[in-house]
């Protein structure tokens, strides 16, 4: 596979409530049933300052103590998924963030019935990817490699 500039990284993070409900597999068999290539993967205790950061902009709010708390019941699994829109491709598999409101079909929609205890954390931008990808993973945890199915996944002119 030749490396295109169409190709996106975005972050994935399964939390607590993926793990403790044994939905792991679940979840990153759907991301690499749909083409995405897995480029990073490792499990992590998230610290307090990790959370700070990763959620600056609901510092203050009620939640804020509640959602980090939740973050920290147990390890977490971040992942680097890569593809031609990945960022998009990855928030529309979430859903939406209310696992109430997500449509069937959609991993919150089949597997989530909170707003918090939502099974998956998604970038939402190409700019918050790129900086959640660097909070998590160091350089050399993100891997490059062939995939022949490109091939069978891209028109040539896609990539």
């Amino acid at each position: 596979m030749q490396k295109s500039e169409k190709l996106e990284k975005t972050l994935v993070i399964l939390k607590p409530s993926c793990l403790i409900r044994g939905l792991v597999g679940e979840v990153t068999k759907r991301f690499e049933q749909k083409g995405l290539r897995l480029a990073g993967m490792k499990m992590c205790e998230l610290t307090d300052e990790q959370l700070n950061e990763h959620y600056k902009q609901h510092a203050g709010k009620p939640f804020f103590k509640q959602l980090k708390d939740a973050m920290m019941v147990t390890p977490v699994i971040v992942c680097c998924y890569e593809g031609v829109d990945a960022i998009e491709v990855v928030r529309q598999m979430a859903g939406t963030t209310n696992g109430r409101k997500a449509l069937p079909g959609t991993i919150r929609g089949d597997f989530a019935m909170s707003f918090q205890e939502n099974i998956v954390h998604t970038s939402d931008s190409a700019e918050n990817a790129k900086a959640e990808l660097k909070r998590f993973f160091n350089d050399n945890e993100i891997f490059e490699y062939d995939m022949p199915q490109h091939n069978f996944l891209y028109a040539a002119d896609e990539l």
